[in-house]
């Protein structure tokens, strides 16, 4: 059993199919005092989720031999801020659900909550490749792009939630109506374009044949399938054209991007390219980078909203 300092921070990440929970000794001193997991069990409902929680918070404070003044918590969705309830949750159980209420009346402390890609951001901007590779960063945007496109803001060290809780949020702006309908109830947002589900259905719709992203990229970089290289060139294209809206209206000093689709090489050099072409400026400065924390982003980063969330 440790003892608890009024320096650590405590995180939690609740994912879809895992808790996961850290204690960090300090914001100036990152180190891992405590890491550990239990599974969210999602289908047996809301109050089980939050009970799955108050059993990894115990495991927690058992190791610390006591409670902290306050946790961050990290959400797949949104916590709005005006009504108390929780939205565009890929885990359906907690939408409309007063999940931070809940919560902080069973750990018995408050919390700081925000969701996943802000947590990834504020991770990047304060432990990962931000503070690795440009230490001096005041604007840092994080983008996932996996089976969804997100988004979050971390400024001066601090993640912007926004007056609704979706500071951020460009994956549900309108990009192209080739795109289809979006579960939000609009039509061709970034993310019926560019995400990985939305590329792989592109590539079906042209051909008749089911394919993972992976081997898409493969077949393209081989050069043997014309499809493919065409879903590799819609990619490049439109990610080119939704990330210079980001640059035009908030001009970060970096860009990390996150998610499965991120790990495609060609955003690296011609998408790049196809953000130049869509800035309002004569040339890119911008540093448009790949994560170096990979899935702890997550749960390091909901430590670091206890002292840095506006």
């Amino acid at each position: 059993m440790q003892h608890i300092s009024k320096d650590n921070l405590w995180g939690i990440d609740l994912g879809g199919t895992k808790i996961e929970g850290v204690i960090l000794k300090s914001a100036d001193d990152p180190e891992v005092l405590f890491r550990d997991r239990v599974p969210t069990e999602a289908d047996q409902g809301y109050e089980h989720i939050l009970h799955q929680v108050k059993k990894l918070f115990d495991l927690m404070r058992h190791f610390a031999g006591g409670s902290p003044s306050t946790i961050g918590v990290g959400t797949p969705g949104v916590h709005d801020p005006k009504l108390g309830t929780m939205k565009n949750c890929n885990t359906v159980a907690m939408n409309g659900k007063p999940m931070k209420q809940d919560l902080e009346k069973l750990l018995g402390l408050p919390l700081e909550m925000a969701n996943d890609a802000d947590c990834f951001a504020l991770a990047e901007a304060q432990l990962g490749v931000v503070k690795e590779r440009f230490p001096e960063a005041r604007v840092v945007f994080g983008v996932i792009m996996g089976t969804g496109v997100g988004g979050g803001i971390v400024v001066d060290g601090r993640a912007i939630i926004g007056l609704h809780g979706i500071a951020g949020e460009w994956g549900h702006n309108f990009l192209h109506e080739s795109g289809g309908p979006c579960y939000c109830g609009k039509t061709g947002c970034v993310e019926t374009v560019i995400s990985g589900p939305a590329l792989e259905r592109f590539y079906f719709n042209e051909t008749g044949n089911k394919k993972s992203l992976k081997d898409i990229v493969a077949l393209a970089e081989s050069k043997v399938d014309p499809t493919a290289q065409r879903t590799m060139i819609r990619l490049v294209e439109y990610f080119g054209l939704s990330l210079s809206v980001i640059i035009n209206i908030l001009d970060p000093d970096v860009i990390v991007i996150g998610g499965g689709v991120g790990n495609i090489d060609q955003l690296y050099d011609r998408g790049i390219d196809s953000v130049k072409k869509y800035i309002f400026n004569h040339g890119l400065e911008t540093p448009i980078v790949k994560p170096s924390l990979g899935d702890s982003a997550g749960v390091f980063g909901a430590a670091f909203l206890v002292n840095s969330t506006h």
